[in-house]
């Protein structure tokens, strides 16, 4: 995608996008034009304009408007335009004396680092956990809460830690749990949970008589546990400065966000 687009092409596009995405309103060849480091007339800007259209970069609103980025020409301008920048010596020490997060949990250092993107760059904050069936297994435990509910904690090779409560079909004591535990452990330490549950849905798939109860027990309950990916949450922080964006001062375009 990246060779289909001239230099001019590419500088047109970036001046719209920043321009769009700092002023909320539709971009003309006129202010284009005017722009530093841009050293061509209207009508030359229109002609580019009029090909980024047609590449599906570009769109506009109105006939006689300007344009405005699509979703593939904000793709292209992340991906092959953007610059980023070193952080300054003052974002540096702010982010250091901000990140303390010895004390907590995993959803808390996430939502704090969402906090602390939206405190710097004074947007919204989103973070987002990773698919957990992309992680790598590293060690199961099974907490008994009551005869037939199981607190599953799942610790991973990166050290992210994941929770979930499970109801199972048949009561298990501690001391079943902890054998089902270490066999688990045994079994799938180092393998993704995409591997693992594969190899379950294989072994559960042969015929029963070929498992002692131990290993019948411990298939039952990681099927249970890996029924639904534990990732994929996000995180929102500052969502209150969406609205201090530039297309956000029409109160037609807030009120259906």
């Amino acid at each position: 995608m990246s060779e289909e687009l001239s230099e001019r092409s590419r500088l047109i596009l970036q001046a719209i996008i920043e321009d769009y995405t700092s002023t909320g309103e539709p971009v003309g060849s006129r202010t284009l034009s005017r722009r530093i480091g841009i050293n061509l007339s209207p009508a030359s800007v229109r002609n580019v304009m009029a090909d980024l259209e047609d590449l599906g970069y570009l769109f506009s609103p109105h006939t006689s408007a300007g344009r405005i980025p699509t979703d593939r020409g904000y793709r292209f301008y992340v991906a092959s335009l953007l610059q980023v920048q070193q952080l300054s010596p003052e974002v540096r020490e702010h982010l250091q004396q901000e990140s303390n997060f010895r004390e907590l949990d995993t959803e808390g250092l996430l939502r704090e680092a969402g906090r602390i993107l939206s405190a710097i760059s004074n947007y919204t904050g989103l973070v987002m956990v990773p698919r957990f069936t992309s992680t790598v297994f590293r060690r199961i435990e099974f907490v008994r809460l009551a005869a037939t509910r199981v607190l599953v904690v799942f610790i991973t090779q990166t050290g992210i830690v994941q929770h979930k409560m499970v109801e199972v079909r048949e009561p298990l004591t501690q001391g079943e749990l902890d054998e089902v535990t270490n066999y688990l452990n045994q079994e799938f330490s180092g393998l993704s949970i995409q591997e693992v549950k594969s190899r379950i849905a294989t072994e559960m798939a042969r015929e029963q008589a070929q498992f002692d109860n131990l290993q019948g027990r411990a298939l039952l309950l990681s099927s249970y546990v890996l029924q639904h990916d534990l990732g994929g949450q996000v995180f929102v922080e500052g969502a209150s400065n969406i609205f201090e964006q530039p297309e956000f001062a029409d109160l037609s375009t807030m009120k259906p966000l």
